[in-house]
């Protein structure tokens, strides 16, 4: 008489082996926000208010910040003391990265625009994860692609376009216009003299294009500071 077969079952020990692999494998994936939002041995996180400094021009770098919330500026002196803001910061950037590349000394300042929350990350911890953790390293590389066109953007800006073309396109960047598909309300505040600065011209010629923006309906202020979509037209408009 013929034995029916009977099929083969994994023994249940194997079962049990394959389950604790399988949350191990899951409790191993790394993930780049969670590493910027834990405080362990080479990270930090710090709180800041308005024009507290983060690290000074001619300081020692030795660390890579990350913004977890609020702005940060960059700022450069000269030696006869005279300032200009370089770069405005907000949540889910990087800076202070130069440390990377051999640079021994801060060349800018950084300081916080109002209440803001940063990671510190110690150079060798930096580097150690930029090398263990791909997710990481295209994270990190995104940063600097989106900084780097940044950049090449703000030159071209202060090369051909008018004052009141870069206070727009400046405005419209604070406003993270492009991100979230419309522009967000500036809860920072951001004084008329830092937007000077930052464009390159007078804090007169900034008073008369915030008023000539407000008239026209592209900004309004509640308290706050609200950069509507139609503010692109200046950019668009010859």
């Amino acid at each position: 008489m013929k034995k029916k077969a009977v099929p083969a079952k994994a023994p249940a020990k194997k079962a049990k082996h394959a389950k604790k692999a399988k949350r191990a494998h899951k409790a191993t994936i790394f993930d780049p926000t969670v590493f910027l939002a834990t405080v362990k041995p080479g990270r930090a996180t710090t709180a800041h208010r308005k024009n507290d400094v983060i690290f000074s021009q001619g300081a020692p770098a030795d660390a890579v910040f990350y913004v977890q919330k609020g702005k940060i500026k960059i700022v450069v002196a000269s030696k006869q003391g005279k300032e200009a803001v370089v770069g405005i910061l907000g949540s889910g950037e990087f800076f202070g990265e130069g440390c990377l590349i051999g640079q021994p000394l801060r060349l800018a300042t950084a300081k916080a625009m109002g209440e803001s929350e940063v990671i510190r990350v110690d150079k060798t911890e930096m580097t150690r994860v930029l090398h263990a953790e791909p997710k990481f390293a295209q994270m990190f590389m995104t940063h600097l692609l989106i900084r780097n066109t940044r950049i090449e953007e703000d030159l071209v800006d202060q090369l051909f376009n008018s004052s009141e073309k870069r206070l727009a396109r400046t405005l419209l960047m604070l406003a993270n216009f492009g991100k979230e598909g419309k522009p967000q309300a500036v809860t920072t505040m951001i004084s008329q003299e830092t937007l000077a600065e930052i464009i390159g011209t007078t804090r007169p010629r900034v008073s008369y294009f915030m008023n000539k923006f407000r008239k026209l309906g592209f900004i309004d202020y509640n308290g706050h500071l609200e950069v509507h979509s139609s503010l692109l037209s200046v950019l668009l408009a010859d």
